[in-house]
């Protein structure tokens, strides 16, 4: 008999072909801002980030596969019963290139140049500082803080820190490498800081006004990770002394950010709507659909899953 599949990610006949290839399946293809209880009742494999709440409906999900790298969502939610893998290799070049954007965009004003633009103001915004020579700290050193760290590299003589659960791995494109209990050893040294990092107790508000009082005086920081990693008032705070040279953030708490939020009138700051990953990529999709068709056969044929996640 064959296993139903819910595809809930818009894909091409291509695609589509690569997830029917991995063994007997039925696959129903629905976009999942569209799903109701009766799209997911009957169905065993389930592809997409399907609304929490909706998991309770799969009276037979037996594995779910995220097309996204968080899964923060379906913990203490999603039965314990139910695999679930994440899409983790998926977004690293979208996302890494994002974050290279941002980077040069705020050490080199272009969010103030854009207004100066808009204004007609033919005036400068002052000195800069080069990625080379800098010294970088990726807090986040997993597939797309690595993606980062490589790229910073690869650009020349800047010196990489990075940030990690496992310190004793040192990958061959960082310097030095710390976990998060050492960020007061970090955060001194860096000219940049760029975040990576899940939602957890740990990371919640990990930049707040004492880790940015360590950090150097003018640094610039970059989150593309979850939104309550920093203390939203302390970097508008930081940005308006001048503690912070500059910042860029993909994003906020909440989403979307409210319209009366002062961040979004702060010059010195780069706000992007949570868009470095999403889908707007090709090669994301693409990858996606590849870790879920290899994923649906391993689970069909009982092989092993990569990108588990405990739940």
């Amino acid at each position: 008999m064959s296993h139903k599949v819910l595809v809930s990610i818009d894909v091409t006949p291509e695609q589509l072909e690569l997830i029917s290839s991995s063994g007997d399946v039925e696959i129903t293809v629905k976009n999942q801002t569209k799903l109701t209880a009766e799209d997911v009742y009957d169905k065993e494999i389930i592809v997409g980030n399907i609304a929490p709440a909706l998991t309770k409906e799969a009276k037979a999900l037996k594995f779910l596969q995220l097309n996204s790298a968080g899964f923060d969502n379906y913990v203490g939610v999603l039965d314990k019963k139910v695999k679930l893998c994440t899409a983790v290799g998926a977004f690293s070049p979208a996302v890494g290139e994002h974050m290279l954007a941002m980077t040069f965009s705020i050490i080199r004003h272009f969010p103030q140049y854009r207004d100066k633009q808009l204004d007609k103001d033919w005036s400068d915004c002052g000195k800069i500082i080069s990625v080379e020579n800098s010294t970088v700290a990726v807090l986040g050193l997993g597939d797309i803080g690595g993606s980062y760290a490589r790229k910073i590299k690869a650009l020349g003589a800047a010196k990489v820190i990075g940030v990690r659960r496992n310190v004793k791995d040192k990958p061959d494109y960082v310097d030095e490498v710390y976990s998060l209990k050492d960020l007061d050893k970090v955060l001194p040294k860096a000219d940049i800081v760029a975040m990576v990092l899940p939602s957890c107790k740990e990371t919640v508000n990990l930049i707040n006004e004492k880790t940015i009082a360590m950090m150097k005086n003018g640094a610039y920081l970059i989150n593309v990770g979850r939104g309550d990693a920093i203390d939203q008032s302390a970097l508008l705070s930081a940005l308006k002394t001048g503690k912070l040279a500059g910042a860029a953030i993909d994003v906020t708490t909440p989403e979307p950010l409210p319209k009366d939020n002062p961040l979004w009138s702060e010059p010195k700051l780069l706000l992007t709507p949570h868009v470095a990953g999403w889908f707007f990529l090709d090669e994301t999709v693409n990858r996606i659909i590849k870790i879920a068709a290899r994923n649906i056969y391993s689970y069909l044929h009982e092989g092993e899953l990569i990108n588990v996640a405990e739940h």
